[in-house]
């Protein structure tokens, strides 16, 4: 099962500057477990202990997953998750 994930600029150091990247698995948690052993320690940075980060954003197919199962959402062949980084600062 090949599901696209789209990568991040801060976090292409881990995919050689790929924008995207496939992994496969039944559920979020195996995906992300799938991309680490492609990608070594891209897993740390989206999950911390078994739960999405606080400040990194995945959507499967554009729909939020906080809003959906987390990181127990199922995904399926042919599926797109992106990750992308809350943005936060600025001038005052």
């Amino acid at each position: 099962m090949a599901i696209e994930v789209r990568i991040p600029t801060i976090l292409r150091t881990y995919t050689d500057g790929a924008k995207a990247v496939e992994a496969s698995g039944d559920t979020l948690a195996q995906l992300f477990a799938d991309l680490d052993t492609r990608h070594a320690g891209i897993a740390d940075r989206i999950v911390d202990n078994g739960q999405l980060r606080r400040f990194v954003n995945v959507y499967l197919n554009d729909e939020d997953v906080r809003f959906l199962d987390g990181i127990d959402t199922k995904v399926a062949d042919g599926d797109n998750v992106t990750i992308l980084p809350a943005v936060a600062g600025g001038m005052r």
